[in-house]
């Protein structure tokens, strides 16, 4: 596959532009690089009549209009379900297109690299080769602090929403929130871990991603919150938080888990069955660190 291995020989280190233009070149089409707000990032220098190319080089994002386009259309939910690529078609698109996920350090969705097919549809072989393009750019992204901040940031943003049911069209959000079930099995549970200073929330939270690095974390409320999936229906402490215990019991920090859940929509009813599983479980002075809701108020 030639065009394999000319994307490999593309010089590493040299920056996401770079990667874009010579990939460019090598596909004859224009490609744009833009983030989980669809914030853009960067894009070659190639005119076209797609509108919606024109629409986020122009102004820098897509209009309500046109994400809720993508959401109508299925593309958020194929691109959320994708492993690394996804086809975009429509009868509705002026041209197909190809999209690549791209992943910070921490293995974070962070961005999308697009590119339009106007010049020229790709062959079934090229798909690998815009995947190797899409892994030379996570590598760039990999090395960047900004994205692995990004990463975090927004994760814990998601979190706030959801809990604060500040979300009036789930279909224009599910791409958002699709990015915390990202490498989760389908049982899902929400620690809140209190008892820390408010000047040390970070410092705790940095710990425990590199302990668990496959959790979702955020802060609310003046406490660290962790989004944990487990192949089992019952949470296990031993077993799920192992890790993590001597840790707690080092630092006198507290645990509240909620009951398992599917639905991430449905954060704020398990959020509050944590809050509840915390206070209980501190109120009764007993002697540990972590307390499952008992579904008692």
């Amino acid at each position: 596959m030639l065009t394999v291995e000319l994307i490999n020989k593309l010089d590493r280190g040299r920056g996401i532009q770079y990667l874009l233009d010579e990939a460019c070149k090598i596909f004859g089409n224009p490609i744009v690089m833009f983030d989980t707000d669809y914030s853009l990032i960067a894009y070659t220098n190639v005119v076209t009549d797609d509108p919606i190319w024109n629409e986020i080089v122009t102004t820098g994002t897509f209009c309500f209009e046109t994400q809720l386009f993508f959401a109508n259309e299925c593309f958020t939910d194929d691109v959320a379900n994708a492993e690394k690529l996804a086809v975009l078609k429509s009868n509705k698109l002026k041209y197909d297109r190809v999209l690549g996920n791209i992943f910070n350090r921490d293995n974070i969705k962070v961005a999308n690299i697009v590119m339009v097919e106007c010049n020229r549809a790709l062959n079934e072989d090229e798909f690998a080769s815009f995947e190797t393009l899409a892994d030379l750019i996570t590598g760039e992204v990999c090395k960047d602090s900004f994205y692995i901040a990004y990463g975090e940031n927004h994760q814990s943003e998601i979190i706030k929403l959801l809990i604060e049911q500040n979300i009036e069209n789930k279909i224009f959000y599910s791409s958002q929130v699709q990015i915390l079930y990202d490498g989760f099995k389908s049982n899902l549970y929400l620690a809140v871990v209190g008892n820390i200073q408010k000047d040390m929330l970070n410092h705790y939270m940095k710990l425990l991603r590199q302990r668990k690095r496959m959790f979702k974390y955020g802060i609310y409320s003046n406490h660290i919150l962790m989004i944990m999936s487990t192949d089992y229906e019952t949470f296990s402490i031993k077993r799920d938080l192992n890790s993590l215990v001597q840790l707690f019991e080092q630092e006198n920090i507290f645990v509240g888990i909620s009951n398992r859940f599917e639905n991430l929509f449905e954060l704020q009813k398990h959020y509050s069955e944590a809050v509840n599983a915390l206070k209980k479980g501190m109120n009764a002075n007993a002697d540990q660190q972590i307390f499952l809701y008992d579904g008692k108020s």
